[in-house]
């Protein structure tokens, strides 16, 4: 069942998705080469409880960590550890904050150091792609315009739509319904109403969509070893438009 959020739901979500954009900010400060993945997760997971928030990942389906922390091939659910980052990687965090039993979940990929100019683009295009989708929400807007709108804008740039992961309702839930895969057709799929919160989130492979996984069964990797970027956004449907609750 997709929910429609009341105003009060709404004023809720907001701080939550403040919550979840002020901690990636905060980050940004910090991813730098030489960086230890758990040191990211440790800042995020320090600025989060000084929020007086929760991180929503720990211990999420027994996930091990605050946030995910996903270098380079790592498509997202990186697990930080001790790798340090290295001059000229591309590095994805994905945050997770609940506030007063509402959650906020956005994600960005920094650039460590210089990075070359392939990367830059593959970060810049995955961006991108979430405003297309986001243009066609209003009232009304079909699930399957939002979902082709991220493939057409990736593969018209030659980059690969991850399909074994997607974007989602969310709420009192990390994940809730609707799923919002970044591929589909555009005039298919339930309309979706204002009031509805979802989060879009371009997964997007400098090679091919297909992704296998580590042995500790989080990890998502590209299956040819090239890099891949994710940007997500958590964002409320409104009658014309739509109101982005975590940029």
């Amino acid at each position: 069942m997709i929910v429609i959020r009341t105003a009060r739901e709404l004023e809720i979500l907001r701080a939550a998705g403040r919550i979840t954009r002020d901690t990636l900010n905060y980050l940004s400060e910090h991813i730098k080469p030489g960086i230890r993945t758990t040191d990211i997760n440790r800042l995020a997971h320090e600025y989060i409880l000084k929020a007086k928030a929760k991180p929503a990942f720990l211990n999420y389906n027994g996930y091990p960590k605050s946030v995910c922390v996903s270098p380079e091939d790592v498509v997202v659910h990186g697990i930080p550890g001790n790798q340090r980052v290295e001059e000229g990687m591309i590095v994805s965090v994905d945050v997770g904050a609940v506030y007063n039993g509402y959650v906020g979940d956005s994600a960005r990929t920094f650039a460590a150091g210089k990075i070359s100019a392939e990367k830059q683009r593959l970060m810049d295009v995955t961006r991108e792609c979430f405003f297309k989708a986001a243009a066609y929400l209003r009232d009304g807007v079909r699930l399957g315009d939002i979902s082709a709108a991220v493939q057409n804008h990736a593969e018209s740039n030659g980059y690969g739509v991850v399909r074994a992961l997607e974007g989602h309702g969310i709420g009192q839930k990390m994940h809730e319904e609707p799923g919002v895969p970044n591929y589909g057709k555009a005039g298919t799929g339930v309309r979706l109403r204002a009031g509805t919160v979802i989060c879009i989130e371009p997964m997007i492979n400098m090679g091919t969509w297909k992704v296998k996984f580590d042995s500790d069964g989080w990890t998502c990797r590209t299956e040819d070893g090239k890099p891949s970027a994710h940007y997500e956004n958590m964002v409320a449907i409104t009658a014309d438009g739509y109101e982005n609750l975590t940029i």
